[in-house]
């Protein structure tokens, strides 16, 4: 499936086949390729949960409304931030580039970032925000389907994923064989009301 038509044909889907499970060399494929998501400096602060315990499903349904999808997905992936990402050992993020180049990157990645909380939690946002994406549209081109979650408590999640203290919960992804077609799109604004050129 190319890239556009992967665009097109993701959708919300809202029910789930429960007796489905995907393979061990599928969810690796499927998050191989969220690691690919960009992120600024190349920090790769998005942290994934992936989630295949019914158990554990089964209590993100029940601090989640209820709604079916986080109980009857192959999979349930939590993506996360670490707000300390930017001071773990930086250097490896360049690794691959000549030292000088490297040396100067490492250097405004911590000043960039330093202990300024909110601006890391901002970054976990963006990052975490491409990364569910890119897991959607992956999940897609594999013929499954998916549903971008956040209506659960954060809180309750932290605790049943045993979070660290400095990440964020940013959403969470489903992901599964879908058993009806998503809901008829509620209505697409256009390109004149929604994109302008060169300024509003």
């Amino acid at each position: 499936m190319n890239t556009f038509d992967a665009i097109a044909a993701r959708r919300s889907v809202k029910k789930f086949d429960p007796e489905h499970t995907m393979s061990e060399a599928e969810i690796t494929q499927l998050m191989d390729a969220a690691i690919l998501s960009p992120t600024a400096f190349n920090i790769q602060n998005w942290r994934f949960v992936v989630i295949t315990d019914q158990a554990v499903k089964d209590q993100f349904k029940a601090i989640g409304g209820n709604q079916a999808q986080f109980s009857d997905c192959s999979v349930l992936v939590v993506v996360c931030g670490d707000r300390q990402a930017y001071d773990q050992e930086t250097e490896r993020y360049w690794a691959n580039a000549d030292e000088q180049t490297r040396e100067a990157l490492v250097g405004m990645i911590r000043r960039h970032y330093g202990a300024d909380e909110i601006h890391c939690r901002d970054e976990n946002l963006k990052s975490g925000g491409m990364a569910a994406m890119t897991i959607m549209l992956a999940a897609k081109a594999m013929g499954y389907d998916s549903c971008p979650m956040s209506g659960f408590d954060f809180a309750k999640a932290a605790e049943i994923i045993k979070m660290p203290a400095h990440h964020d919960i940013i959403m969470s992804v489903t992901v599964g064989k879908g058993v009806e077609s998503a809901r008829t799109r509620g209505g697409q604004l256009g390109l004149d009301e929604v994109c302008f050129r060169d300024s509003f």
